[in-house]
């Protein structure tokens, strides 16, 4: 089964996340502030992560951020903040999803055991073929081994941004809306108000050091969508 980590200086709602998952058969790695839990990934690789906004030595998009310096699993942001922009902030710096306080145990499980089928998916080794690789402008993408190279430099990129990248270079020439990427690597339904690709992109388009007016490789459309051409 699966490992979690759990970062939360609220004693309550940690104790309740690590009884629910527990309850489902997860190992927890619990911790009140952030420094016990990056001591904790020196030696330790979680399967995912649930962060804490207010913590009491570091934010949890800092906190975040640090972990996507080194990690690649999925990492939910879990706070009382309900601001869009806080939202988009989270998702920029790398987190895969975000539930505000209070929230539904049972959507939390169900948000956690989604972002492990994903991660699980992306992560599986499958037979090189020749269709599995695009290479263009120098932008080298492989999805046999989940890697991408830009001008011979590998990006680290989470799964997400993998398959973002993966579908925009599959749909290459053509433009692919917000809610067909959405749909097609999140797997849910689109929401008007869902602004999760706009913050992804921007971080895709940060990693591959982008300018943000003239993009060489994702453009956007106003009022259509993106594409690589």
């Amino acid at each position: 089964m699966s490992d979690i980590l759990i970062v939360d200086d609220e004693t309550a709602i940690a104790d309740l996340v690590e009884v629910c998952l527990k309850n489902e058969g997860y190992t927890v790695h619990k911790f009140y502030n952030a420094t016990d839990a990056l001591n904790c990934l020196n030696h330790c690789e979680p399967d995912l992560a649930i962060l804490d906004v207010m913590l009491p030595d570091m934010d949890g998009f800092a906190l975040c951020q640090k972990i996507r310096e080194r990690h690649l699993f999925p990492i939910i942001m879990l706070t009382a903040r309900v601001e869009d922009m806080d939202k988009i902030m989270g998702l920029t710096l790398g987190a895969d999803d975000y539930i505000t306080k209070p929230f539904n145990p049972l959507e939390l499980i169900a948000r956690v055991k989604t972002q492990l089928r994903r991660y699980t998916r992306y992560n599986q080794a499958e037979p090189v073929r020749e269709t599995e690789e695009y290479d263009f402008r120098g932008l080298q993408i492989c999805k046999s081994n989940h890697k991408c190279f830009l001008f011979g430099k590998e990006l680290s990129l989470t799964p997400l941004e993998f398959s973002i990248l993966w579908y925009l270079c599959e749909h290459r020439g053509s433009v692919v809306s917000s809610e067909e990427l959405f749909e097609a690597v999140w797997g849910e339904k689109y929401m008007d108000s869902n602004n999760t690709v706009m913050s992804h992109i921007a971080r895709l388009r940060e990693k591959m050091n982008e300018p943000s007016r003239k993009p060489k490789f994702i453009k956007t459309v106003w009022g259509v969508g993106y594409t690589i051409e």
